[in-house]
């Protein structure tokens, strides 16, 4: 009640501010003005009879790496995957250091790539590599191999593994009521439609990929996506000694208008893909012309299997609802330029199971959106710059021809290269030297004005 509330009592008249004194029938309140100080807190009510349950939904490199930290905080753990023996068409390159931080085996890291062939749309080839040092590779590895083993170590620290397709989700009418999870159910059968499931769960990870159903589920909204496209071809032994340790990277219109085409070595074969933001009609044609490109080296190839997946090419408009938070291609972490997502997907499962570890204190608490938040924060501040860097490059090297072979003819730099692998290896935009950065924008400008020079030299030649 206010001041002017309080003096509209009948008989009040003011007193000193110690006292409470009568008149008449009225009883007069005297009113002390404090400065108060409001301290924010966060009541977060204990989980009674049992841990915190969280559901994570998609079992690629996101969903394993956050369903084993999970498991190992003492969260009541599920992963719900549709195919367990999904082979995502994917280039497969991981950085070296993802090999450390997520403890991965050295056998199941196919081939070790320390060479790197750049090629042109007039065919110049550089070799990338020269500044790798003896320990330093570029790993690569297959999708259906490097998902079953994180799938596989989250289950043996607890997770609970439910070969499932994952349908909708009931959002609950208050903070602390459970989430209600609709799937089929496979259990390890092929074929069928499986049987109608439910699980409640108080908070939910969605790394269920770029068609990701529980990004739709909170309205996460849409974002533009490239659709990649890759043959795995087996070619003979002799030619696999070419790709023993180097990969090759196509650019140009004929391979793609606005992405590369590429041949990545495996274990006894080569995957051979492309992809495109904006011209996803023509994805076979742009296939066959990366195929042609490296026709020579492929020859008496045959295809062992053929995949298509859409990436996406920015993050979803909202990435957090509540206490549900997507990861991986599900919220759109996948860089411009190189189209890299799998240690980007691997760390953001891991940061936001983290965030919930920590939250929950251990599976002890109910958890809130503000404790998702901070997984957000910290990933935005991590890894924006590096987004942001690459973004730019992409614009500006990969929209047209004389602007690729000025690309190709840039990565000729040692100084580049250095950068360059510096950046992917470790994951971090690398400090550059105030003079070399200078002598390489000079360069870029040179190499620029001589493919610009070229082209209308040969625009006068098809007249």
């Amino acid at each position: 009640m206010n001041s002017i509330a309080l003096k509209s009592f009948v008989g009040l008249r003011q007193v000193s501010p110690e006292k409470t004194q009568f008149t008449g029938q009225a009883k007069v309140i005297t009113i002390r003005h404090r400065k108060l100080k409001i301290v924010a807190g966060k009541y977060s009510p204990l989980v009674s009879g049992r841990n915190l349950r969280v559901a994570v939904i998609g079992g690629g490199p996101a969903g394993g790496s956050a369903a084993e930290t999970l498991a190992k905080g003492g969260i009541e753990t599920y992963l719900i995957e549709r195919k367990l023996d999904n082979a995502k068409p994917c280039g497969g390159a991981i950085p070296l250091c993802m090999v450390g931080e997520f403890d991965l085996p050295l056998d199941i890291i196919d081939r070790r790539v320390t060479k790197m062939k750049m090629i042109s749309p007039s065919n110049v080839a550089v070799d990338i590599g020269q500044t790798l040092k003896p320990h330093e590779y570029i790993g690569m590895v297959r999708r259906e191999v490097l998902d079953s083993y994180l799938r596989d170590r989250a289950k043996e620290n607890g997770a609970t593994i439910i070969n499932g397709l994952f349908l909708k989700m009931d959002i609950p009418k208050d903070k602390n009521s459970p989430y209600v999870l609709h799937f089929s159910s496979y259990d390890g059968k092929t074929g069928g439609v499986g049987e109608k499931r439910t699980l409640e769960v108080d908070a939910v990870i969605g790394a269920d990929g770029a068609n990701s159903r529980v990004a739709k589920s909170i309205n996460a909204g849409d974002y533009e996506y490239a659709i990649a496209f890759q043959e795995r071809i087996k070619i003979p032994d002799d030619k696999m000694v070419y790709y023993e340790d180097l990969a090759e990277m196509y650019v140009g219109d004929d391979v793609s208008p606005d992405f590369y085409g590429w041949v990545f070595p495996k274990c006894d074969h080569v995957a051979v893909g492309t992809g495109t933001v904006t011209h996803k009609g023509d994805i076979k044609k742009f296939q066959l012309a990366t195929r042609n490109r490296a026709k020579d080296k492929i020859l008496g190839g045959k295809i062992i299997r053929v995949e298509a997946h859409p990436i996406p090419e920015h993050p979803r408009p909202r990435r957090l609802s509540g206490r549900v938070a997507l990861v991986g291609d599900a919220a759109g972490y996948v860089t411009k330029c190189s189209g890299e997502g799998i240690y980007f997907a691997a760390k953001s499962g891991r940061m936001c199971a983290e965030a919930i570890v920590e939250g929950s204190e251990n599976g002890k608490k109910m958890v809130n959106e503000d404790d998702l938040r901070k997984y957000l924060k910290k990933w935005d501040q991590t890894y924006w710059p590096t987004y942001k860097v690459l973004d730019v490059l992409q614009k500006v090297f990969y929209r047209s021809n004389p602007a690729r072979e000025a690309f190709v003819e840039m990565c000729a730099d040692e100084y580049v290269q250095k950068m360059t692998f510096d950046s992917y290896l470790y994951k971090t935009v690398a400090p550059g030297n105030p003079l070399e950065d200078l002598k390489l924008a000079v360069n870029t400008i040179g190499s620029l004005v001589r493919a610009n020079a070229l082209r209308r030299e040969m625009d006068k030649l098809n007249v």
